[in-house]
């Protein structure tokens, strides 16, 4: 690859981020700041010439309130890119964010970006050009179970089993990990957007009432469950009644949204038990230690880690700030890049050829 002499006196000044761009929000780490950035992964765009008008948490508060010559959407569906430009404008805008309070107006970083295990090469290939088109100097990969584990300080590199289990907006990554490498992992398309949708159904189908998703994010949020409630909640439901077509809010019971989670929360907890039963048994003894970690947005779910340590028999602990581990993580890889290199994924095949 040409050697760029603009590139080399900018690096200087550039920061190395960690980005995990996640279906739910991104996030961004910088080194010796932490988390400088945490916005939700949402773009206005125009629909004719598709030019992004709003990004972020603006493009988020304008979802179901754009006209009709604009649309407001997600570029990043179930941790993958569906749609690259806008993804590429996405992280355009949160690595010049992240770069407010430097002295470089173009800048050109090294940067890790966090992407589910069980992605193809073809999508991997995305996240890597999409940012290389954002601006990026470098690009490298880790797979979201390996980076939430260092992020939330478990030993991977240890002759001692962990298991990580990250849930997302879009994917749910279960992984569990031994002496640096992935022992068995499983990476299950189903999170928290899947819990938004099931309450929007459930409404639908019980009370003829159609929310959106922001409604049901804000339900899930207040008086979501996956474990019985010392005092159970209720709160109010805003929608459309799908007879008259007239406004209407219902109030909703904790109770009733537990029981619109119950398959979503059943489908991670077999997700989680079949990856056990793929463990040797040694690993099954560290586990019975130390436990299972908890992380991503899925694990402020009320009463979550009580229900898998039921189901499950084994201790579940959620870190201090589950949301940041993946970013965390990623921000300790490009810290320590010379000797954690075999944590990251095969990223160099998307090298261009010598010239």
């Amino acid at each position: 690859m040409r050697w760029n002499p603009l590139d080399w006196i900018l690096s200087f000044f550039a920061l190395d981020l960690g980005i995990d761009l996640g279906t739910t929000n991104t996030l961004v780490y910088v080194k010796g700041k932490g988390i400088v950035v945490n916005e939700p992964s949402w773009v206005v765009i125009e629909k004719r010439t598709r030019k992004p008008l709003y990004v972020g948490a603006q493009a988020k508060n304008l979802a179901g309130r754009t006209p009709a010559q604009w649309v407001a959407l997600r570029p990043v569906r179930d941790g993958v890119i569906a749609e690259f430009d806008i993804t590429a404008a996405l992280l355009d805008y949160f690595i010049s964010k992240a770069h407010e309070q430097s002295l470089v107006p173009f800048p050109r970083p090294r940067v890790v970006v966090g992407v589910p295990s069980g992605v193809t090469e073809v999508e991997m290939r995305a996240v890597y050009d999409a940012a290389l088109a954002a601006g990026a100097r470098e690009v490298y990969l880790v797979a979201e179970p390996v980076a939430a584990a260092l992020g939330a300080g478990l030993p991977v590199e240890e002759s001692i089993g962990s298991m990580v289990v990250d849930i997302g907006g879009g994917t749910t990554e279960v992984a569990v990990l031994s002496m640096g490498g992935v022992v068995t992992a499983r990476s299950l398309r189903v999170a928290g957007d899947e819990m938004d949708e099931a309450i929007i159904q459930y409404l639908r189908n019980k009370y003829n009432l159609l929310i959106g998703q922001r409604m049901a994010e804000e339900l899930k949020i207040q008086i979501g469950s996956a474990f019985p409630l010392p005092e159970e909640k209720i709160a109010v439901a805003r929608g459309r009644n799908l007879v008259t077509g007239l406004p209407e809010a219902v109030e909703i019971s904790s109770v009733e949204i537990r029981e619109a989670l119950s398959g979503i929360v059943q489908a991670i907890i077999d997700t989680i038990r079949d990856t056990l039963e793929e463990s040797p048994p040694e690993i099954l003894a560290d586990l019975m230690e130390r436990g299972i970690c908890l992380t991503g947005g899925g694990a402020l779910l009320q009463g979550l880690d009580k229900r898998l340590s039921e189901e499950l028999r084994l201790k579940v602990w959620v870190p201090e700030d589950p949301i940041s581990t993946v970013a965390r993580g990623a921000g300790y890889l490009l810290d320590h890049l010379q000797t954690k290199r075999h944590l990251l994924m095969d990223s160099q095949q998307f090298l261009p050829a010598p010239t």
